[in-house]
Protein backbone atom coordinates (compact mmCIF):
# COMPACT_ATOMS: atom_id res chain seq x y z
CA UNK A 1 0.00 0.00 0.00
CA UNK A 2 1.21 3.24 -1.26
CA UNK A 3 2.63 5.80 1.90
CA UNK A 4 3.14 9.36 1.20
CA UNK A 5 5.18 11.65 4.09
CA UNK A 6 5.92 15.39 3.95
CA UNK A 7 9.14 17.26 4.91
CA UNK A 8 9.81 21.13 5.19
CA UNK A 9 13.19 21.82 2.94
CA UNK A 10 12.78 25.54 3.15
CA UNK A 11 10.41 28.58 3.29
CA UNK A 12 6.96 27.91 2.30
CA UNK A 13 9.22 24.77 0.25
CA UNK A 14 8.30 21.48 0.99
CA UNK A 15 9.04 17.72 -0.43
CA UNK A 16 6.40 15.33 -0.46
CA UNK A 17 7.83 11.55 -0.69
CA UNK A 18 5.17 8.80 -2.50
CA UNK A 19 6.37 5.28 -1.77
CA UNK A 20 4.77 2.62 -3.99
CA UNK A 21 4.41 -0.91 -3.62
CA UNK A 22 4.87 -3.32 -6.55
CA UNK A 23 0.86 -3.87 -5.63
CA UNK A 24 0.07 -0.01 -6.45
CA UNK A 25 0.94 0.01 -10.10
CA UNK A 26 0.89 -3.66 -11.30
CA UNK A 27 -2.74 -4.48 -11.51
CA UNK A 28 -3.03 -1.13 -13.80
CA UNK A 29 -0.32 -2.25 -15.64
CA UNK A 30 -1.23 -5.09 -16.51
CA UNK A 31 -4.45 -3.49 -17.18
CA UNK A 32 -3.13 -1.32 -20.16
CA UNK A 33 -1.40 -4.05 -22.03
CA UNK A 34 -4.62 -5.63 -22.40
CA UNK A 35 -6.14 -2.56 -23.51
CA UNK A 36 -3.59 -1.79 -26.14
CA UNK A 37 -3.69 -5.18 -27.24
CA UNK A 38 -7.32 -4.56 -28.41
CA UNK A 39 -6.74 -1.18 -30.20
CA UNK A 40 -2.90 -1.95 -31.17
CA UNK A 41 -2.26 -1.87 -35.43
CA UNK A 42 0.83 -4.26 -35.74
CA UNK A 43 1.30 -5.62 -39.26
CA UNK A 44 -0.13 -9.22 -39.53
CA UNK A 45 -2.30 -8.80 -37.10
CA UNK A 46 -5.94 -8.22 -36.93
CA UNK A 47 -6.73 -4.87 -34.88
CA UNK A 48 -7.92 -6.57 -31.04
CA UNK A 49 -6.35 -10.10 -31.99
CA UNK A 50 -2.35 -8.99 -30.86
CA UNK A 51 -1.02 -10.99 -28.24
CA UNK A 52 -0.83 -9.23 -24.84
CA UNK A 53 3.26 -10.99 -24.51
CA UNK A 54 3.85 -9.23 -28.06
CA UNK A 55 2.43 -6.09 -27.09
CA UNK A 56 4.51 -6.34 -23.66
CA UNK A 57 7.27 -6.91 -25.51
CA UNK A 58 7.10 -3.50 -27.95
CA UNK A 59 5.45 -1.73 -25.59
CA UNK A 60 5.73 -2.98 -21.95
CA UNK A 61 8.34 -1.06 -20.84
CA UNK A 62 6.93 2.88 -21.80
CA UNK A 63 3.44 1.69 -20.48
CA UNK A 64 5.41 0.07 -17.06
CA UNK A 65 7.06 3.85 -16.81
CA UNK A 66 3.87 5.43 -17.61
CA UNK A 67 1.39 3.24 -15.38
CA UNK A 68 4.84 4.30 -12.19
CA UNK A 69 4.53 7.93 -13.08
CA UNK A 70 0.43 7.73 -13.23
CA UNK A 71 0.26 5.77 -9.74
CA UNK A 72 2.28 8.12 -7.49
CA UNK A 73 1.18 10.98 -9.27
CA UNK A 74 -2.70 10.11 -8.53
CA UNK A 75 -1.16 9.71 -4.61
CA UNK A 76 0.21 13.46 -4.60
CA UNK A 77 -2.67 14.18 -5.95
CA UNK A 78 -5.36 12.68 -3.33
CA UNK A 79 -2.98 13.75 -0.27
CA UNK A 80 -2.65 17.17 -1.41
CA UNK A 81 -6.37 17.53 -1.42
CA UNK A 82 -6.91 15.33 1.86
CA UNK A 83 -4.75 17.85 3.16
CA UNK A 84 -6.00 21.43 1.67
CA UNK A 85 -2.74 22.14 0.14
CA UNK A 86 -2.71 25.39 -1.50
CA UNK A 87 0.23 25.95 -3.79
CA UNK A 88 1.56 27.39 -6.80
CA UNK A 89 1.36 25.98 -10.05
CA UNK A 90 2.17 22.57 -10.14
CA UNK A 91 4.03 20.26 -8.26
CA UNK A 92 7.73 19.36 -9.74
CA UNK A 93 9.76 16.21 -9.38
CA UNK A 94 12.90 16.87 -7.48
CA UNK A 95 16.06 16.56 -9.13
CA UNK A 96 18.10 13.20 -7.93
CA UNK A 97 21.58 12.50 -8.44
CA UNK A 98 20.73 8.78 -9.16
CA UNK A 99 17.87 8.61 -11.86
CA UNK A 100 14.64 6.51 -11.23
CA UNK A 101 15.39 2.82 -12.55
CA UNK A 102 12.39 1.16 -13.21
CA UNK A 103 12.07 -2.47 -15.00
CA UNK A 104 8.57 -4.16 -15.94
CA UNK A 105 10.73 -7.21 -15.46
CA UNK A 106 11.43 -6.65 -11.58
CA UNK A 107 9.00 -4.69 -10.18
CA UNK A 108 9.90 -3.36 -6.69
CA UNK A 109 9.11 -0.94 -4.47
CA UNK A 110 9.48 3.17 -5.96
CA UNK A 111 10.30 6.33 -4.15
CA UNK A 112 9.52 9.56 -5.96
CA UNK A 113 10.08 12.75 -3.89
CA UNK A 114 8.20 16.04 -5.20
CA UNK A 115 8.72 19.69 -3.96
CA UNK A 116 5.68 22.03 -3.92
CA UNK A 117 5.57 25.93 -3.14
CA UNK A 118 3.17 26.40 -0.51
CA UNK A 119 0.78 29.78 -0.74
CA UNK A 120 1.40 32.17 1.90
CA UNK A 121 -1.08 33.18 4.52
CA UNK A 122 -1.01 36.81 5.06
CA UNK A 123 -3.33 40.38 6.07
CA UNK A 124 -3.63 43.41 4.57
CA UNK A 125 -2.78 45.96 6.71
CA UNK A 126 -2.27 48.93 4.40
CA UNK A 127 -6.65 48.85 3.56
CA UNK A 128 -7.24 49.80 7.22
CA UNK A 129 -6.17 53.19 7.59
CA UNK A 130 -7.40 55.51 5.01
CA UNK A 131 -4.38 56.28 3.39
CA UNK A 132 -4.96 59.90 0.99
CA UNK A 133 -4.45 59.19 -3.29
CA UNK A 134 -5.08 61.44 -6.15
CA UNK A 135 -7.49 61.96 -8.62
CA UNK A 136 -6.79 64.05 -11.22
CA UNK A 137 -9.29 65.84 -13.45
CA UNK A 138 -7.02 67.03 -16.41
CA UNK A 139 -8.26 70.70 -17.18
CA UNK A 140 -8.30 70.85 -21.14
CA UNK A 141 -6.30 73.89 -22.69
CA UNK A 142 -7.65 76.12 -25.42
CA UNK A 143 -4.21 75.15 -27.18
CA UNK A 144 -4.97 71.36 -26.60
CA UNK A 145 -8.32 72.05 -28.26
CA UNK A 146 -6.48 73.88 -31.20
CA UNK A 147 -3.64 71.01 -32.05
CA UNK A 148 -6.39 68.17 -31.79
CA UNK A 149 -8.93 70.17 -34.70
CA UNK A 150 -5.60 70.41 -36.67
CA UNK A 151 -4.55 66.80 -35.80
CA UNK A 152 -8.28 65.91 -37.11
CA UNK A 153 -7.75 68.02 -39.93
CA UNK A 154 -4.93 66.16 -41.33
CA UNK A 155 -6.15 62.91 -40.83
CA UNK A 156 -8.78 63.45 -42.79
CA UNK A 157 -7.20 65.90 -45.47
CA UNK A 158 -6.30 64.81 -48.67
CA UNK A 159 -2.39 64.88 -50.88
CA UNK A 160 -2.38 67.32 -53.41
CA UNK A 161 0.49 66.63 -56.07
CA UNK A 162 3.19 69.12 -56.36
CA UNK A 163 5.28 69.49 -59.66
CA UNK A 164 8.50 69.74 -57.74
CA UNK A 165 10.17 69.53 -53.82
CA UNK A 166 9.53 72.59 -52.38
CA UNK A 167 10.28 71.70 -48.41
CA UNK A 168 8.75 71.58 -45.27
CA UNK A 169 5.54 69.97 -45.63
CA UNK A 170 5.93 68.17 -48.41
CA UNK A 171 5.58 64.38 -48.49
CA UNK A 172 7.96 62.39 -50.45
CA UNK A 173 7.06 59.14 -52.03
CA UNK A 174 10.15 57.54 -53.42
CA UNK A 175 11.86 53.94 -54.33
CA UNK A 176 15.21 53.24 -52.90
CA UNK A 177 17.80 50.72 -54.31
CA UNK A 178 21.79 49.60 -53.86
CA UNK A 179 24.29 50.11 -56.21
CA UNK A 180 27.44 48.07 -56.61
CA UNK A 181 31.19 49.55 -56.37
CA UNK A 182 30.91 51.13 -59.55
CA UNK A 183 27.53 53.28 -58.91
CA UNK A 184 25.23 50.88 -61.07
CA UNK A 185 22.02 48.82 -60.30
CA UNK A 186 22.79 45.72 -58.95
CA UNK A 187 20.66 43.11 -61.02
CA UNK A 188 18.08 41.50 -59.24
CA UNK A 189 18.52 43.73 -56.18
CA UNK A 190 14.94 44.85 -55.03
CA UNK A 191 13.47 48.34 -54.53
CA UNK A 192 12.23 49.79 -51.49
CA UNK A 193 9.38 51.63 -51.49
CA UNK A 194 8.78 54.61 -48.90
CA UNK A 195 6.91 57.33 -47.97
CA UNK A 196 7.99 60.24 -45.82
CA UNK A 197 7.74 63.92 -44.61
CA UNK A 198 10.35 65.99 -46.22
CA UNK A 199 11.52 67.33 -42.75
CA UNK A 200 12.02 63.89 -40.82
CA UNK A 201 14.21 63.02 -43.62
CA UNK A 202 18.11 63.37 -42.82
CA UNK A 203 19.17 67.20 -42.83
CA UNK A 204 21.84 65.93 -45.87
CA UNK A 205 19.04 64.30 -48.13
CA UNK A 206 16.75 67.53 -47.48
CA UNK A 207 19.26 69.12 -49.39
CA UNK A 208 19.85 67.15 -52.15
CA UNK A 209 15.87 66.90 -52.62
CA UNK A 210 14.97 70.83 -53.05
CA UNK A 211 13.65 71.82 -56.22
CA UNK A 212 14.02 67.85 -57.33
CA UNK A 213 10.52 66.36 -59.34
CA UNK A 214 9.28 62.99 -59.83
CA UNK A 215 11.14 61.06 -61.66
CA UNK A 216 14.28 62.31 -60.84
CA UNK A 217 17.18 60.39 -58.65
CA UNK A 218 19.52 61.23 -56.98
CA UNK A 219 22.38 58.74 -55.93
CA UNK A 220 23.90 59.19 -51.95
CA UNK A 221 26.37 57.34 -49.41
CA UNK A 222 23.99 57.47 -45.74
CA UNK A 223 27.58 57.87 -43.71
CA UNK A 224 28.08 61.10 -46.00
CA UNK A 225 24.35 62.12 -45.76
CA UNK A 226 23.67 61.29 -42.30
CA UNK A 227 24.54 63.13 -38.99
CA UNK A 228 25.83 59.77 -36.37
CA UNK A 229 22.26 60.55 -34.97
CA UNK A 230 20.32 60.12 -37.80
CA UNK A 231 22.79 57.25 -39.40
CA UNK A 232 21.40 53.90 -37.94
CA UNK A 233 17.17 54.87 -38.03
CA UNK A 234 17.53 55.52 -41.79
CA UNK A 235 20.04 52.45 -41.90
CA UNK A 236 16.79 50.91 -40.55
CA UNK A 237 14.39 52.38 -42.34
CA UNK A 238 13.68 53.61 -45.22
CA UNK A 239 16.84 51.53 -46.47
CA UNK A 240 16.48 48.42 -44.90
CA UNK A 241 19.99 47.38 -44.51
CA UNK A 242 22.61 47.24 -41.44
CA UNK A 243 24.95 49.94 -40.50
CA UNK A 244 27.78 47.99 -42.06
CA UNK A 245 26.28 49.12 -45.55
CA UNK A 246 26.68 52.42 -44.33
CA UNK A 247 29.33 53.58 -47.27
CA UNK A 248 27.79 52.15 -49.70
CA UNK A 249 25.75 53.80 -52.56
CA UNK A 250 22.09 53.91 -53.00
CA UNK A 251 19.81 55.32 -55.34
CA UNK A 252 16.72 57.66 -54.50
CA UNK A 253 13.99 57.83 -57.52
CA UNK A 254 11.03 60.32 -56.67
CA UNK A 255 7.98 58.85 -57.81
CA UNK A 256 5.64 61.41 -55.85
CA UNK A 257 5.44 64.83 -54.33
CA UNK A 258 2.53 65.72 -52.20
CA UNK A 259 1.32 68.38 -49.98
CA UNK A 260 -1.52 67.67 -47.05
CA UNK A 261 -4.63 70.27 -47.26
CA UNK A 262 -5.95 69.61 -44.11
CA UNK A 263 -9.71 69.12 -44.43
CA UNK A 264 -12.15 72.09 -43.46
CA UNK A 265 -14.25 72.45 -40.54
CA UNK A 266 -17.39 71.47 -42.27
CA UNK A 267 -20.39 69.39 -41.92
CA UNK A 268 -18.75 67.07 -44.27
CA UNK A 269 -15.92 66.62 -41.13
CA UNK A 270 -18.37 66.54 -38.73
CA UNK A 271 -20.13 63.86 -40.07
CA UNK A 272 -16.89 61.46 -40.44
CA UNK A 273 -16.30 61.96 -37.22
CA UNK A 274 -20.05 61.69 -35.02
CA UNK A 275 -22.52 60.30 -37.39
CA UNK A 276 -25.61 59.88 -34.83
CA UNK A 277 -24.99 63.32 -34.44
CA UNK A 278 -26.54 66.63 -35.49
CA UNK A 279 -23.40 68.74 -35.80
CA UNK A 280 -24.06 72.13 -37.48
CA UNK A 281 -21.06 74.68 -36.68
CA UNK A 282 -17.43 74.89 -35.67
CA UNK A 283 -18.71 75.83 -31.68
CA UNK A 284 -20.99 72.44 -31.86
CA UNK A 285 -18.07 70.39 -33.20
CA UNK A 286 -15.56 71.83 -30.70
CA UNK A 287 -17.90 71.10 -27.39
CA UNK A 288 -18.40 67.38 -28.85
CA UNK A 289 -14.87 67.44 -29.23
CA UNK A 290 -14.21 68.50 -25.99
CA UNK A 291 -16.86 66.53 -24.18
CA UNK A 292 -14.58 63.33 -25.74
CA UNK A 293 -11.64 64.53 -25.22
CA UNK A 294 -12.93 64.73 -21.67
CA UNK A 295 -14.02 61.31 -21.22
CA UNK A 296 -10.90 59.69 -22.66
CA UNK A 297 -8.83 61.96 -19.85
CA UNK A 298 -11.58 60.68 -17.37
CA UNK A 299 -10.57 56.90 -18.23
CA UNK A 300 -7.16 57.52 -18.02
CA UNK A 301 -7.38 59.43 -14.94
CA UNK A 302 -8.96 56.49 -13.81
CA UNK A 303 -6.93 53.68 -14.82
CA UNK A 304 -4.21 55.91 -13.45
CA UNK A 305 -5.83 55.86 -9.59
CA UNK A 306 -6.24 51.88 -9.98
CA UNK A 307 -2.62 51.47 -11.25
CA UNK A 308 -1.86 53.37 -7.75
CA UNK A 309 -4.05 51.35 -6.05
CA UNK A 310 -2.63 48.35 -7.34
CA UNK A 311 1.33 49.38 -6.96
CA UNK A 312 0.91 50.69 -3.23
CA UNK A 313 -1.21 46.70 -2.36
CA UNK A 314 1.94 45.46 -3.88
CA UNK A 315 4.47 47.43 -1.68
CA UNK A 316 2.93 47.81 1.01
CA UNK A 317 1.53 44.19 1.69
CA UNK A 318 4.43 42.06 3.68
CA UNK A 319 4.20 38.47 1.38
CA UNK A 320 6.28 35.84 2.21
CA UNK A 321 6.98 33.63 -1.06
CA UNK A 322 8.61 30.30 -1.52
CA UNK A 323 11.34 32.27 -3.83
CA UNK A 324 13.69 28.86 -4.30
CA UNK A 325 11.03 26.93 -5.45
CA UNK A 326 9.84 29.57 -7.77
CA UNK A 327 12.65 30.23 -9.12
CA UNK A 328 13.25 26.73 -9.79
CA UNK A 329 9.49 26.57 -11.61
CA UNK A 330 10.42 29.78 -13.61
CA UNK A 331 13.44 27.93 -14.90
CA UNK A 332 12.19 24.09 -15.43
CA UNK A 333 8.47 24.29 -15.16
CA UNK A 334 7.36 26.17 -18.52
CA UNK A 335 7.48 24.80 -21.80
CA UNK A 336 10.70 26.77 -22.94
CA UNK A 337 13.30 26.69 -20.18
CA UNK A 338 15.54 29.33 -19.21
CA UNK A 339 19.03 29.76 -17.94
CA UNK A 340 19.34 30.89 -14.54
CA UNK A 341 20.73 34.16 -15.44
CA UNK A 342 16.82 34.95 -17.82
CA UNK A 343 15.47 33.61 -14.37
CA UNK A 344 17.41 36.40 -12.13
CA UNK A 345 16.55 38.90 -14.93
CA UNK A 346 12.85 37.58 -15.19
CA UNK A 347 12.26 36.68 -11.49
CA UNK A 348 11.60 40.71 -9.82
CA UNK A 349 8.40 41.14 -12.41
CA UNK A 350 7.54 37.38 -12.00
CA UNK A 351 6.80 38.36 -8.19
CA UNK A 352 5.63 41.55 -8.72
CA UNK A 353 2.85 40.31 -10.63
CA UNK A 354 2.08 36.95 -8.48
CA UNK A 355 2.39 39.38 -4.86
CA UNK A 356 -0.82 41.66 -7.11
CA UNK A 357 -2.37 38.28 -8.15
CA UNK A 358 -2.46 36.64 -4.49
CA UNK A 359 -3.85 40.33 -2.84
CA UNK A 360 -6.70 40.36 -5.65
CA UNK A 361 -7.23 36.83 -5.32
CA UNK A 362 -7.56 37.17 -1.26
CA UNK A 363 -9.64 40.74 -1.86
CA UNK A 364 -12.04 39.18 -3.97
CA UNK A 365 -12.49 35.81 -2.11
CA UNK A 366 -13.42 37.68 0.65
CA UNK A 367 -15.53 40.54 -0.42
CA UNK A 368 -17.20 38.28 -2.12
CA UNK A 369 -16.87 40.25 -5.78
CA UNK A 370 -18.83 38.08 -8.87
CA UNK A 371 -19.80 38.50 -12.02
CA UNK A 372 -22.33 36.21 -13.12
CA UNK A 373 -22.66 35.25 -16.80
CA UNK A 374 -25.65 37.39 -17.59
CA UNK A 375 -23.18 40.14 -16.47
CA UNK A 376 -20.46 39.33 -19.42
CA UNK A 377 -23.29 38.91 -21.92
CA UNK A 378 -25.15 41.92 -21.36
CA UNK A 379 -21.78 44.13 -21.15
CA UNK A 380 -20.89 42.56 -24.37
CA UNK A 381 -24.06 43.61 -26.21
CA UNK A 382 -24.10 47.13 -24.76
CA UNK A 383 -20.32 47.54 -26.92
CA UNK A 384 -21.82 45.95 -29.91
CA UNK A 385 -24.78 48.49 -30.16
CA UNK A 386 -22.90 51.29 -28.62
CA UNK A 387 -20.17 50.10 -31.50
CA UNK A 388 -22.67 50.72 -34.17
CA UNK A 389 -24.26 53.75 -32.72
CA UNK A 390 -27.14 51.91 -31.19
CA UNK A 391 -29.63 52.76 -28.46
CA UNK A 392 -32.09 49.39 -28.54
CA UNK A 393 -31.62 45.55 -29.95
CA UNK A 394 -34.99 46.53 -31.90
CA UNK A 395 -32.24 48.48 -33.62
CA UNK A 396 -29.85 45.34 -34.56
CA UNK A 397 -32.29 42.66 -35.71
CA UNK A 398 -29.15 39.96 -36.22
CA UNK A 399 -27.75 40.63 -32.39
CA UNK A 400 -29.32 37.38 -31.05
CA UNK A 401 -27.48 35.30 -33.95
CA UNK A 402 -23.96 37.30 -33.29
CA UNK A 403 -24.55 36.12 -29.65
CA UNK A 404 -25.02 32.49 -30.13
CA UNK A 405 -21.53 33.03 -31.94
CA UNK A 406 -20.18 35.05 -29.10
CA UNK A 407 -21.07 32.30 -26.62
CA UNK A 408 -18.80 30.03 -28.08
CA UNK A 409 -16.21 32.13 -27.75
CA UNK A 410 -14.06 31.91 -24.95
CA UNK A 411 -11.85 34.50 -25.13
CA UNK A 412 -13.62 36.73 -25.54
CA UNK A 413 -15.73 35.75 -22.47
CA UNK A 414 -12.79 35.49 -20.32
CA UNK A 415 -11.19 38.79 -21.23
CA UNK A 416 -14.91 40.25 -20.46
CA UNK A 417 -15.58 38.36 -17.31
CA UNK A 418 -11.96 39.45 -16.17
CA UNK A 419 -12.22 43.20 -16.71
CA UNK A 420 -15.75 42.93 -15.30
CA UNK A 421 -13.92 41.24 -11.97
CA UNK A 422 -11.44 43.89 -11.42
CA UNK A 423 -13.44 46.85 -12.00
CA UNK A 424 -15.47 45.66 -9.52
CA UNK A 425 -12.54 45.06 -7.57
CA UNK A 426 -11.55 48.39 -8.06
CA UNK A 427 -14.52 50.01 -7.69
CA UNK A 428 -14.91 48.57 -4.16
CA UNK A 429 -11.15 49.69 -3.05
CA UNK A 430 -11.69 53.23 -3.84
CA UNK A 431 -13.65 53.41 -0.63
CA UNK A 432 -10.59 52.12 1.13
CA UNK A 433 -8.71 55.00 0.70
CA UNK A 434 -9.11 58.57 1.07
CA UNK A 435 -9.44 60.27 -2.88
CA UNK A 436 -8.54 63.88 -2.94
CA UNK A 437 -9.22 65.37 -6.35
CA UNK A 438 -6.90 67.95 -8.31
CA UNK A 439 -7.19 69.62 -11.31
CA UNK A 440 -4.54 69.90 -13.57
CA UNK A 441 -3.19 70.58 -17.45
CA UNK A 442 -3.12 68.11 -19.45
CA UNK A 443 1.05 68.64 -19.89
CA UNK A 444 0.95 68.23 -16.14
CA UNK A 445 -0.51 64.44 -16.13
CA UNK A 446 1.72 63.40 -18.93
CA UNK A 447 4.69 64.65 -16.62
CA UNK A 448 3.16 62.82 -13.75
CA UNK A 449 5.49 60.17 -12.58
CA UNK A 450 4.84 56.49 -13.43
CA UNK A 451 3.07 54.64 -9.90
CA UNK A 452 5.54 52.05 -9.80
CA UNK A 453 8.37 54.40 -9.40
CA UNK A 454 5.95 56.46 -6.27
CA UNK A 455 5.59 53.45 -4.32
CA UNK A 456 8.56 51.42 -5.43
CA UNK A 457 10.85 51.16 -2.04
CA UNK A 458 12.50 47.77 -2.24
Amino acid sequence: MATVTRSNIGNLHDKISVKLTKEDYMPTFEKSLKQYAKSANIPGFRKGMVPTGMVRKMYGQALFNDEVLRAAGNELEKYMIESKLEIFAQPMVMPNETPLALNMNAPEDVDMDFEIGLRPDFEIPALKKATALKKYKVELSENMMTDEIEKIRKRYGKVEEMTEVSGEGDIIYSTFEPLDADGNEIEGSEKKDDTEVFEKMPLGLQTELKEKKPGDSITFVPAKICTPEELEAFMKDPLKAGIEAADFSFKMTLTKVGVLQPADLDTNLYVQLFPNDDIKDEAEFTARLKDELGKEFSRMSEERLNNEIYEYLVHNTTIEMPVDFLKRWLREGQEKKKTAEEVENDFPGFEHQLRWQLISDKLIADNKIQVSQDDVMSDIKQRVLSYFGMQTEEDAPWMEEYMQKVAKDEKTLDETYRRLLFDKLFNHLHAAFEIKEETITEDEFFKLADPHALHHHH
